[in-house]
């Protein structure tokens, strides 16, 4: 690779993270590409030029996002234990995605929803395509927790996922548009006590 591809590949590597810090405070519908040109103090062309539009800009966004959502979420808790442990482990690590230094972080899968729920669009397709897919390895792990025996075998995997997901869609709503300071240790009972209803009465930590 040339310098100067190098340096143009660096250019848009920082193009995408100085959108997606727009997009996790202010939403996706929030990234142009003058605000970003603004941001790094460049042209708006020169944006244009490495991301040819903003709908492209925000897809990248949305792959970024959901790239590095995974590797600080469900990567980490492959180091617990198969079953219950590594599922609490998930929960852990993405309610602290939303929370503390991380406050804004943890929820641009649920607040780009909500922007785009209502057209129909090639972002729309994209951004449900991503948060189907974190979906599978949600419940896949719920999977595991049966097949350990940490969960009850009768516990319907995609219905457990959802009120896993819907736990966090309120969360998401008290520590951001609330900014309840005890949402993160709300959110903790909550899912505790939500998977204390699917536990096998023969597991115990």
């Amino acid at each position: 690779m040339t310098i100067k591809l190098a340096k143009s590949e660096q250019t848009l590597q920082a193009i995408i993270k100085t959108a997606l810090q727009i997009a996790v405070v202010e939403g996706l519908q929030a990234v142009t590409l003058g605000e970003v040109a603004k941001r790094m103090d460049i042209s708006k062309s020169g944006v244009f030029a490495r991301v040819g539009s903003v709908e492209a800009l925000q897809s990248m966004v949305i792959k970024e996002y959901s790239r590095i959502f995974v590797a600080n979420v469900f990567t980490p808790s492959l180091s617990a234990p198969r079953g219950l442990p590594r599922l609490n482990a998930i929960m852990r690590l993405w309610i602290g995605r939303g929370t503390g230094e991380n406050a804004f972080a943890g929820g641009l899968h649920a607040t780009a929803a909500f922007d785009l729920d209502h057209v129909e669009s090639a972002l729309r397709d994209e951004l449900l395509e991503a948060v189907l897919a974190w979906r599978v390895l949600l419940k896949g792990a719920i999977v595991r927790c049966i097949e350990e025996g940490h969960l009850r075998a009768e516990t319907d995997p995609s219905q457990l996922t959802f009120e896993i997901n819907s736990l966090m869609v309120g969360f998401l709503h008290e520590s951001r548009f609330v900014r309840d300071p005890l949402a993160h240790e709300r959110a903790m009972s909550a899912y505790q006590r939500l998977i204390s209803t699917y536990r096998s009465f023969s597991y115990a930590d």
